[in-house]
């Protein structure tokens, strides 16, 4: 990407979060936040090169790669976990059952003992 700093700082920033996923709207709040909390990870040599090597390759600080690479694969587990995925056919079946429900006599007699009451009405 290129730079866009001689225009303004702001352009720069708005560069990079065009470039994000649309799911991403914190990366925003990331770049702009001021940080106080600090993480460390130990990291063989290969490790830590390979690491710069790719935070080179995409124009960004060490510090800043790791916590988007890491923000982006929180994404990727929060929201497999937040869903729940089944069969074809155990859909079909839960949305057919949804559909034909079956009767239930004790709620049936409960309707229509609550009918047989006189309701408070507003004057």
């Amino acid at each position: 990407m290129a730079s866009l700093a001689w225009l303004s700082p702001s352009l720069t920033l708005l560069a990079i979060v065009d470039q994000w996923p649309y799911n991403c709207t914190e990366r925003l709040e990331v770049a702009m936040a001021t940080k106080a909390v600090r993480l460390e990870a130990r990291l063989s040599p290969t490790q830590r090169k390979q690491i710069e090597q790719a935070a080179a390759l995409a124009g960004e600080s060490v510090s800043s790669f790791v916590v988007l690479a890491a923000l982006d694969r929180a994404d990727i587990l929060v929201t497999e976990q937040a869903s729940t995925v089944v069969p074809a056919m155990y859909f079909d079946q839960l949305v057919a059952s949804l559909d034909d429900p079956e009767d239930a006599p004790r709620l049936a007699r409960a309707a229509s003992e609550a009918a047989g009451h006189k309701r408070i009405t507003a004057a």
